[in-house]
């Protein structure tokens, strides 16, 4: 009887857990919405700033310090963005193991040297680097809790001053981008300085797009000048809320695999106390049996 009262603990404790699971899946289902919608908000406001600073550096020679190609690479800044919790599956340790990677490959003299600096966004990013002993210059724990646009400017802007003053020679930007609820693309790309020809690239632009010729004011200068800062910016925070969005996507089919589990490893549990509780039935009747037995042989 212990050991059915041990599968029946089992049962329950099984059940809960599927109860939390459940609940947990609706929630993130919930939040990964309004995620989206943000998003989704974001995406076309984005391209469209890449496209008009693309067509300036495309047409024009600017000179620019966001623009600026050192002849030399000295220091490298990475910013790594992960979540603020964990239950979302492989969604931070995918995305770090990809960094460790490019740096390995691509950095890795800059790490022995000491010329590398990491930003890491949201706990999960610094718990893990500040583990491996990687130098970890700027950490924002929380950031997740109160996702707002000034705070990830600011984030930017510090950067910003950094590279023009000299302080970083290129800037590296990593996130999940958000692809479904069960699929996110690690994305680890140079942000700094801002690449004329990447962005070209990324458009697609033809000779029909290079014949039209488009007149400033106050001028292609002027105007790339102001929207230089402000095209890194807004890939900051669309970089954010990709992310966000693919935390919850991440979340929630975390918790329904979860779910999954449990349900099977409940009908598992049943199926053992109903064989336990037959064999205990099956002695019970042996024993009443022998014992009614040795009663008529007396």
């Amino acid at each position: 009887m212990a050991n059915l009262r041990d599968i029946r603990n089992r049962i329950t404790s099984v059940n809960n857990t599927q109860q939390i699971t459940k609940a947990m899946k609706m929630v993130a289902a919930a939040k990964l919405r309004k995620a989206q919608t943000r998003m989704n908000d974001t995406r076309p406001y984005a391209a469209k700033i890449r496209e008009v600073v693309a067509r300036l550096v495309k047409n024009a020679s600017i000179d620019n310090e966001l623009l600026r190609i050192p002849e030399e690479n000295k220091r490298l800044l990475y910013i790594v963005i992960g979540s603020d919790r964990g239950l979302c599956g492989a969604f931070n340790n995918n995305l770090f193991k990809v960094v460790e990677s490019r740096i390995r490959e691509n950095h890795s003299s800059f790490l022995r040297s000491g010329t590398l600096d990491l930003v890491c966004i949201g706990k999960k990013s610094i718990a893990y680097f500040k583990k491996r002993g990687y130098p970890i210059k700027e950490s924002h724990p929380g950031f997740f809790d109160n996702l707002n646009y000034t705070e990830a400017v600011k984030v930017i802007e510090q950067v910003m001053e950094e590279f023009t003053a000299g302080s970083y020679d290129e800037v590296y930007l990593a996130h999940n981008e958000f692809k479904s609820i069960i699929a996110q693309t690690r994305i680890v790309k140079k942000i700094l300085p801002v690449d004329p020809a990447a962005l070209i690239a990324e458009l697609n632009m033809d000779d029909s797009d290079e014949a039209i010729d488009y007149i400033y004011e106050p001028g292609d200068k002027e105007i790339l000048d102001r929207l230089l800062p402000l095209y890194l910016k807004i890939q900051l925070w669309s970089a954010l809320l990709e992310s966000n969005a693919s935390e919850q996507g991440a979340r929630m089919a975390a918790m329904d695999n979860a779910t999954e589990n449990a349900k099977e490893l409940e009908q598992e549990l049943r199926l053992k106390y109903n064989q336990a509780r037959q064999s205990a039935i099956t002695t019970e009747i042996s024993e009443i049996v022998s014992g009614a037995q040795a009663l008529k042989d007396v």
